[in-house]
């Protein structure tokens, strides 16, 4: 049943049914709920006047006191303008108008004192102001909120007067209608816990401040409030999952002690150690386990899915891995088929290349149970391919895949939901990862294998290509190779970019005597294998790719990385293509090529980049620099499209409200106790999704 927020704007005073339509498109605002949530994005302090002597262009907003001089209509047709010639008593400047002329005109009285607001922008000597805010100087003070809010707003809601302050306006008499209807949503418990200020109080104070502690303690009270309901639908999933999703038991470890006593090649990290017996606790539940693990490229997240596979084949199960590419699954494949053959597991791979007779074995040996371990890419997710019993499914860089993609692998098991393991070589930032996996159980790799070095990592320019090349062949004479990394894979007209076709002929002219491979996204997929092939067994020295080669190729004797046009990645992706070297004992590099010029953004990654090796300080930076919905993709942003929270510097406020939602699920799961009413009826009140996702990583 609609409540008084679901009333269409439309209705309110000063809005009326044409500018409804125009807010409804440009801001996508619907109803009185939604735009009482338009909060403004800054204050401006009204207190403050500047002399027109003192106007430079730095000045974001100006308020300035002038008389007008003068009134003119310049021009013609489209482009005609209106010009008034204003003066205080340090100087002259414009104030001009290209549309709204004849309202504007009607208010311009010349001898009149108004008080003009806007960004200044000078003109030879001269100081303007394009459609500034105005207002007669007698009437400036009267009611005068010296904290005025500012609303986003467009250019064509501009064109109707929806202006900042015209929207303003209308939230007044929004804010007068809709205060008696705001009820509370937190506990009395909850607000004294966190010293928060009543919901009423913050909505009011976030529109029209009175003062600025007010301000501060309304914003902090909204942000808690989004985070704290998102965080309780999350928990609550999660709770809901183990409780009411069974999961195999799976407590056999004949199959592991054997590895640890007889085969494993290396001493596992401590970090690994501790990832396994998280996850093994999950594993011998009964309930099903969804767990996230997080680990820089080589920290050895394939080996701990590996030794899960194992107790899940020991209990009598099957188990599947899932990649998002058929390099990195033939790579997972390759790495994992010498370990199950030493254990006598029978291990297959399943990918679009997959021929037609090798698929039927496939099919019939999953079946029958005699295919222990299943890898590939979305092929997994056909139809036709049906499992005896899966009881692990393992996703590897699961972002890449979609959520109902990942549903089909799930419904695989008839009768119990198979354990869920996913695995990303992509650092997430701790506050992310609490919101785009606050459902799952995270463990974190944070220890590289003994013996990796760290990767020397430096910025070199395109002048210093001579020196760079001179580098390269020293290190292939010593016996190592080389990627160098392309950002295009064709010209491109727009962007000066050095493209791979053009690359791989000025390496071929600069290293003649050397074999030299090219791999690219526009290959096939056999073509693409075989250069790939060529540069693992080290036929070739030199590797010529476009970012193809992110994820997917191990080769220890790789110990160069030399990435082009630097400037023009991210910072998450310059991390994984980093990771690429460095996979052996020797000492490995990374270089950074770019141009001089560089934007603000672009030298920070790169100082970044040459400063640290740590991926989830970088992840931080990349996630200040880009925000949450860019960082993760745009199948994320259902989540991450918050009103006034910001995952990137309200940290504390989250880490605050899942302690507080973590504090009354463990006391009030079901949210029946009479002091949690307020939280339980805005529960309600929140639009369900149709499809419940809880069980999906």
């Amino acid at each position: 049943m609609p409540g008084f927020f679901d009333t269409k704007i439309e209705f309110l005073k000063g809005v009326g049914p044409q500018r409804a339509a125009l807010i409804n498109k440009e801001l996508n605002i619907f109803t009185f709920g939604e735009l009482l949530q338009h909060y403004p994005f800054r204050y401006e302090d009204r207190t403050k006047f500047f002399k027109i002597r003192e106007l430079h262009s730095d000045l974001e907003s100006v308020q300035v006191i002038a008389k007008i001089r003068k009134v003119e209509l310049i021009g013609m047709g489209n482009k005609k303008r209106l010009v008034a010639q204003v003066a205080d008593e340090t100087g002259e400047m414009e104030m001009t108008w290209f549309k709204g002329i004849a309202w504007v005109q009607k208010h311009l009285v010349t001898g009149a004192v108004f008080v003009f607001l806007g960004k200044p922008a000078q003109f030879g000597r001269k100081w303007s102001i394009a459609h500034p805010e105005m207002e007669p100087l007698s009437t400036a003070n009267e009611n005068r909120n010296n904290f005025q809010p500012i609303y986003s707003t467009t250019e064509k809601l501009r064109a109707r007067f929806l202006d900042s302050k015209g929207i303003s306006k209308i939230m007044e008499q929004l804010v007068q209608v809709c205060i008696p209807h705001i009820q509370e949503t937190l506990s009395v418990e909850t607000k004294e816990q966190y010293q928060l200020i009543d919901k009423q109080v913050a909505i009011r104070e976030i529109h029209f401040p009175t003062k600025p502690d007010l301000l501060q303690r309304a914003r902090r009270r909204l942000k808690f409030e989004e985070f704290f309901f998102l965080q309780l639908r999350l928990l609550m999933l999660k709770v809901a999952r183990t409780e009411k999703f069974q999961g195999q038991v799976l407590n056999n470890t004949e199959l592991l002690t054997e590895f640890y006593t007889n085969h494993i090649p290396f001493e596992l990290t401590n970090a690994q150690k501790r990832v396994i017996r998280e996850s093994y606790a999950d594993l011998k539940s009964g309930r099903q386990m969804n767990r996230l693990i997080q680990g820089d490229v080589g920290s050895g997240k394939t080996m701990v899915a590996f030794i899960c596979a194992l107790i899940a084949i020991s209990s009598g199960a099957q188990a599947c891995l899932m990649a998002p590419t058929e390099i990195l699954a033939t790579q997972h494949y390759a790495g994992l088929k010498e370990f199950a053959d030493m254990m006598g597991l029978k291990i297959a791979l399943l990918t679009g290349s997959t021929k037609k007779s090798a698929r039927k074995i496939i099919h019939e040996e999953l079946l029958s149970g005699e295919l222990k371990i299943l890898i590939g890419t979305h092929a997994l997710l056909e139809d036709i391919v049906q499992f005896q019993n899966l009881a692990l499914a393992i996703v590897d860089e699961q972002h890449r895949f979609g959520v109902a993609q990942r549903a089909k692998l799930w419904a695989k098991n008839l009768e119990f939901i198979p354990h869920v393991l996913v695995m990303t070589a992509t650092p997430i930032p701790r506050t992310l990862a609490m919101t785009l996996y606050g459902d799952l159980d995270v463990s974190v790799i944070d220890e590289m294998p003994a013996g990796r070095k760290p990767i020397q990592t430096v910025h070199r320019y395109d002048k210093d290509r001579l020196k760079v090349f001179g580098f390269i062949n020293e290190e292939v004479k010593k016996g190592r190779q080389v990627y160098i990394v392309y950002p295009l894979i064709e010209e491109s007209e727009k962007m000066d970019l050095k493209n791979v076709m053009d690359g791989y002929e000025s390496i071929s002219r600069a290293f003649p005597n050397y074999p030299i491979s090219i791999v690219n996204g526009s290959m096939k997929s056999d073509a693409k294998e075989y250069e790939m092939q060529r540069f693992v067994k080290g036929e070739t020295k030199i590797m010529v790719a476009t970012t193809v080669i992110e994820v997917g190729v191990n080769v220890p004797n790789a110990s160069v990385m030399i990435i082009e046009n630097a400037e023009r990645f991210g910072l998450s992706q310059l991390h994984q293509l980093r990771g690429r070297v460095g996979r052996g004992a020797e000492q490995s590099y990374c270089v950074l090529m770019s141009k001089y010029e560089l934007s603000k953004d672009s030298r920070v990654r790169l100082e970044t980049m040459v400063r640290t090796n740590d991926g989830f300080e970088i992840a931080d930076v990349d996630l200040r620099l880009r925000g949450p919905g860019d960082l993760m993709g745009t199948q994320q942003s259902g989540i991450t499209d918050l009103l006034i929270a910001d995952l990137s510097k309200d940290a504390p406020i989250l880490t605050l409200a899942r302690d507080a939602v973590q504090q009354l699920l463990a006391v009030d799961p079901e949210l029946a106790l009479p002091e949690n009413a307020p939280v339980l009826r805005q529960v309600k009140q929140q639009k369900k999704t149709a499809v419940n996702w809880s069980r999906i990583s």
